[in-house]
């Protein structure tokens, strides 16, 4: 048995609502006033994880200004910074933050690094199939599913009988599943998670986000990663440990915290030059997802919303 597991994590057992409903969006964030002027097209390029989160932005700012219209397309992370060197896009959501190459390759086409603007907190969550008793996960253990390297010193699992707490699961081999190479999360997740190690050839990779926890929820001997805002009836998080003796659950408080080990900002990469004004459509979009009003989509999409200081901050930096 686990010797802790924090009670806000035991209090997120009970269903999807208990994790996620009580989410409070800062009351200082700044309420989004509408301003004069707007319109024209908006088009965003890049992260599947920010794919729904973008439509119900765009929603939400196309009520108040009916006269932009917004183009999403959402095929993975890698695809958001040739989008914004091409000119393509004037927005490149990334649930992964730019390489270095991937820079180097804007500056060298414009003369400045690209703006790097966080819009929301995600934890990547591991899911397992609703019937799965598995209690919890090290991050060895993870890397011993995930991973043909197992750099974080453990060794390859094949079957939850390997895995303590695994009930009556025991019997039954693992099936990993994952994302494709293009995706931002396929990336964020081998570094944290597999200590940048290799993938093992038995990961089943998956087209998109929803995808990952679709296959889990079919297979009782599924496992899998994906962004906590993409849970189903037919999955469950696996609370997860660094140390074997503490397991977190995905809530937002221990994402913040930093008490459950695989959390990220969810990023909007723009082209802005340093030394002229931004277009106005593109501030705004981003003054949008950053008020309150935005905030409280990203709460209803399944994510953590930024505290008012970091929103502030990063508005103030724009300007």
């Amino acid at each position: 048995m686990y010797k802790k597991i924090t009670s806000l994590a035991l209090a997120s057992m009970v269903s999807a609502s208990s994790l996620f409903g009580n989410v409070e969006v800062d009351p200082n964030l700044p309420t989004y006033e509408r301003v004069s002027g707007i319109s024209g097209n908006l088009n965003s390029i890049g992260s599947d994880t920010l794919n729904n989160l973008l439509l119900l932005w765009a929603e939400g700012f196309r009520e108040i200004y009916p006269n932009v219209n917004i183009q999403i397309e959402g095929a993975g992370s890698s695809t958001a910074p040739a989008a914004l060197i091409e000119g393509t896009a004037q927005i490149g959501p990334m649930s992964r933050a730019m390489r270095g190459t991937e820079i180097e390759n804007f500056e060298a086409a414009y003369g400045y690094a690209p703006t790097q603007v966080n819009v929301a907190i995600d934890g990547i969550a591991v899911y397992a199939h609703r019937e799965n008793p598995v209690e919890g996960l090290t991050l060895q253990e993870v890397d011993g599913i995930f991973s043909s390297t197992n750099r974080l010193g453990g060794s390859t699992i094949n079957n939850w009988s390997e895995v303590r707490g695994s009930g009556d699961s025991s019997n039954m081999p693992i099936t990993p599943y994952g994302r494709n190479s293009a995706s931002g999360t396929y990336a964020f997740f081998r570094n944290v998670a597999l200590g940048g190690g290799d993938y093992r050839s038995e990961v089943a990779e998956q087209p998109g986000s929803s995808a990952v926890v679709q296959s889990v929820g079919a297979d009782r001997g599924g496992i899998g990663y994906s962004g906590v805002g993409y849970k189903t009836s037919g999955v469950r998080f696996v609370p997860l440990s660094t140390d074997g003796e503490n397991f977190y659950y995905p809530t937002a408080e221990n994402c913040v915290t930093g008490n459950y080990p695989i959390a990220r900002f969810l990023i909007l990469y723009v082209n802005r030059n340093p030394r002229e004004e931004m277009d106005s459509l593109t501030y705004e979009f981003l003054r949008f997802a950053l008020s309150k009003q935005g905030q409280e989509i990203v709460a209803r999409d399944g994510f953590f919303p930024l505290p008012a200081s970091t929103a502030n901050q990063i508005l103030e930096s724009l300007k």
